[in-house]
This record gives structure tokens, sequence and C-alpha cells, in this order.
């Protein structure tokens, strides 16, 4: 909590400012106030226009229209500072000059000509994602899925004591207590021992639970530690927040999913009950994607560069020709024209022929995604969607809700885990393709943030997923028309809400 209030506090003083100018302004211009009002008018028109015509999601430019339209000045204001891609402009330029990574071959030909023999059309699902992203497909060698954050917290205790060469931290959230002390115990003997050890979260998603005090405890140790786009001011660059999360050892083994470094993540307190989430460990060569996401982060934003020789692939254990199908890992970013998450849901529910099975926290899907769920449940895709019992945002919650009655007329299976609130965010396609990450289905995270997703083809971590999937919907309540809200002020409630997801 003081975290939060020394940040208010400093921008505190360049939002008087600012007021106190729009005050002075609007005063000394008053008499040309017709005058103005036709040039806002003439301006609103041009960004309408402007808005109109970009490639962007259709519910984003509604929210955006109302508010200029309604107020032109403001509307004006806040679009140039927060809904223009121009606001991205200082991360992209950081990215643009950190030292790139080394050249890496590209050896995934063989592996698309083996997908298109059994599935040509996902064979072009997958080769799309590593079109935009420049993450190749790999093969699979070990996966290991954990269906909470209780049972992947201790692996990862394990692996860190093995690391001989580097560690790379990076979380969303990343907070003081048993979990993270556990792991900063570890982490600072090993960087003693001369192991490289490297932390980045994310400064906004940790403003409550980690200080800039806290990252210097973490220097003093020998642990090199980094905040992702400090909120010093109040920047453009708010909404472009760092929501992936790896923890990547030696490049031999990664972990991610959707679990955060703070305690209620494995249960070890309680907050909204129960706390669902998921995780899986990587091993093999397909850890390289994770080691190099880290690195162009790190270099970009941490400091002193990732030297080039821990981005080499290092030897592996074990039979080098064992596989347990396809990984494809790689990272959105709200920097380009392409949500690659979004539109990889979009096209993987156009493709499901028996079964699309999500896990969401948060359920706020743009017209192209709730479209999708729309016409599989049509065509008689068995689509399901579990989701928190009980809320950690009850606002957003509302919002969520607010999907309802679409997906259930469509004949979309709702179910709310009535344990707890669920975190975990994967979809599982016909039993043969899926993915595990960061990716929430709200448009913060599938247009806004910086997300992780790693996608899977005949895994034996789908199968995994499915029996989770299967067991946690056991301890769910399935919605009905019987057991939501109805009626008109509810419709009103949910077209206004529907409004403002894009903002939430």
């Amino acid at each position: 909590m003081k975290s939060i209030v020394r940040r208010v506090l400093a921008i505190l003083p360049a939002i008087l400012l600012q007021a106190l100018w729009m005050y002075v302004l609007l005063s000394w211009l008053a008499p040309w106030a017709a005058a103005i009002n036709l040039v806002l008018s003439i301006l609103s028109f041009i960004f309408v226009l402007y808005i109109i015509t970009k490639r962007d999601e259709g519910t984003y430019k509604i929210i955006w229209l109302l508010l200029i339209l309604t107020f032109p000045l403001p509307g004006a204001l806040l679009y140039l500072l927060f809904g223009n891609k121009r606001t991205t402009r200082p991360l992209k330029k950081k990215l643009a000059e950190a030292r790139p990574l080394p050249a890496r071959p590209d050896n995934s030909a063989p592996l698309y000509e083996e997908l298109a023999g059994e599935d040509k059309r996902l064979a072009q699902t997958f080769r799309a994602v590593q079109n935009m992203t420049g993450f190749p497909l790999q093969v699979n060698r070990q996966a290991d899925y954990y269906p909470l954050g209780d049972d992947m917290f201790p692996v990862m205790l394990r692996e860190l004591e093995k690391a001989e060469k580097f560690i790379f931290v990076e979380y969303f959230i990343v907070e003081n207590g048993h979990m993270w002390d556990s792991m900063t115990e570890i982490m600072a003997r090993k960087a003693a021992q001369g192991v490289d050890v490297r932390v980045l979260y994310d400064d906004l998603g940790s403003i409550g639970t980690y200080s800039w005090s806290s990252a210097e405890g973490l220097r003093k140790k020998g642990i090199r530690c980094a905040a992702f786009n400090p909120l010093v001011f109040i920047k453009g660059t708010l909404n472009c927040r760092d929501h992936r999360k790896m923890l990547i050892i030696d490049g031999k083994v990664a972990f991610s999913g959707g679990v955060n470094l703070a305690d209620e993540y494995i249960n070890h307190i309680e907050r909204f009950g129960h706390w669902k989430d998921i995780g899986f460990k990587l091993t093999g060569e397909a850890v390289e994607n994770y080691t190099r996401m880290f690195a162009a982060f790190w270099n970009a934003f941490g400091g002193d560069p990732i030297p080039d020789e821990f981005l080499a692939l290092p030897a592996l254990d074990g039979q080098p020709d064992s596989r347990d199908g396809l990984v494809l890992s790689y990272y959105d970013s709200p920097l380009g024209s392409d949500a690659v998450s979004n539109e990889l849901f979009v096209d993987l529910l156009s493709q499901a022929k028996e079964t699309a099975w999500f896990y969401t926290p948060y359920l706020m899907p743009g017209d192209a995604l709730l479209d999708a769920f729309v016409r599989a449940a049509r065509r008689g895709v068995d689509v399901r969607i579990i989701l928190p019992g009980i809320p950690d945002k009850k606002l957003v919650y509302r919002m969520s809700r607010s999907f309802y009655s679409v997906l259930l007329e469509a004949g979309v299976k709702v179910y709310e885990y009535t344990p707890g609130f669920v975190h975990a965010k994967a979809c599982l396609i016909d039993g043969v393709v899926g993915t595990v990450g960061t990716v929430n289905l709200d448009y913060r995270s599938l247009f806004l943030h910086f997300e992780n997703n790693s996608l899977f083809y005949r895994a034996s971590l789908l199968d995994s997923l499915k029996a989770d999937f299967l067991d946690t919907q056991e301890k769910c309540l399935e919605r009905s028309f019987d057991n939501i809200e109805l009626g008109f002020g509810h419709w009103l409630m949910d077209g206004i809400l529907r409004i403002f997801t894009p903002l939430c």
C-alpha cells in the first residue's frame, strides 16, 4: 500500500499542474467559444474518420467514437495519449535499439511438411503464428503439466538448485512472501557461486507488492533486477504491460503458465477461495524460444546485454530422438498490427470439429472472437468455458457475465468454479491441439499487453490438460438461462458494460 501511495504522490503535482493549465486556457479562450467549437467539431469529424478506417477491433473503436463525439477535446486528447499506436513508440524504440540476438537456423520446414501431411489447415495456422512472431515450430521433447501452482512450485525450487550458468525470471507480479522468498534464497546462493541471475518484473503489475527498495535488496545479493516500463509519471505506455510469466534455467528448462510469484498462486494464503491456476515445464530444445523471449526484453529494458553464449542451444540430456508432439512458443506484442493470440483462437475455433474447451479468469472478447465461439457452437462443436466462481475484481466479473446470454443462446456451455478463483489460461481443441500460457480472453490481454503462449500439437500435456479440465468441471456450477439474471435492467446494464470492456 505504501508503494502505491508513493506513486500517487509522485504524479499528483503533474495532474494538478495540468488541471490548472486547462482552467487558465479555457478562461482565456472563452470569448472565442463559437469558433473553437467549430474547429473542435471539424477535428472530431477527422478523428472519427481516422478511427473508422483503422484496422482495429470493432468494440474498441466504438468506445473511442462515443468518447470523442460526446467530449471532443478531452476525448481527442485521451485518444492521442492512450488510444493511438504512436504512444507505444518509446517501447518500440527501445526494442529496436537493443543489441540484436544472434541469428539461428530455422529447422522447422520438415516439421511443417509432417504436420501438413496430417492436417494441412492446421499446419497453415502454425505457420501463420510463426510468420507473425518470428518464433519457430519445434519438436517437443518433454512437457510436464501442473494442474495447480501448488504442484509446480516445488519443482521450480528443485530446478533452481540445479542451475549452473544462468537463471532468468520474468513475471507480471512479484510479491515478498513464502514463494518469492524461497526462490530468492536459492537465487542469491547461486549468484554467489557465479550463476548469472536476472529478474524482470512489471512495475505496474507489482505496484502494490514489490517496491524499488525490494529490487535494490536483490541487487545487493548479486541478482540483476529491472522493472519493466516504470510508472513514474503518467505515460502513454500505461497499457503496454509485461504480463508474461517465465522462469528459464540454463536454457534446459522453462516454466510458464498463469502462475505469478505470490503466495495466493500456490494457495499458501487464501484470497478469493481456492486459487485454481495451471502451468507447465518444458525440457529440450523447445526451451530456446523462451530463452530468446527473455533475452530480447532484457537487452531492451534490463541493462547490460545477455551474453550470446547463453543463447546457444545447450547439450541436452536424454535420448536425442525422443519426442512428444510439437510445440510453438511465442509472445504477443501490442506494438504491431497483429493480435496474434486473438487471431489464433479465432482460427482454432473455426477448425474445431468436436470440442473446444477454454480456461480463462476474464471473459471480455472482441467481436471476432465472440462470433467465433458462437459459430463453433451453432455448428455442433462442444464449446465449454470455465470461469471463476469467486471473483478477484467484481466489476470485471460482472462484465464477463454480460456475455453469458449471447454464448448460452448459441449453445456454449459456461461453468463457474465454485471453490474459488480460476486464474488458468488455456484452450484445448479436439484433444489434439491446444495452448497454455498467460493470455486471458479479455481485450487488455489480447490487444494491449505483452503475453506469452505455447501452442502444442499431439503432446501428452494435452491429455493432462483434458483430464484436469474435466476434473475442474466437476467442481463447477453450470450456468444456464435458469440461473442467470435476465430482464430489461440487466440487458441495459450488460449493454453499457460491454461498451467499456476494452478499457478494463
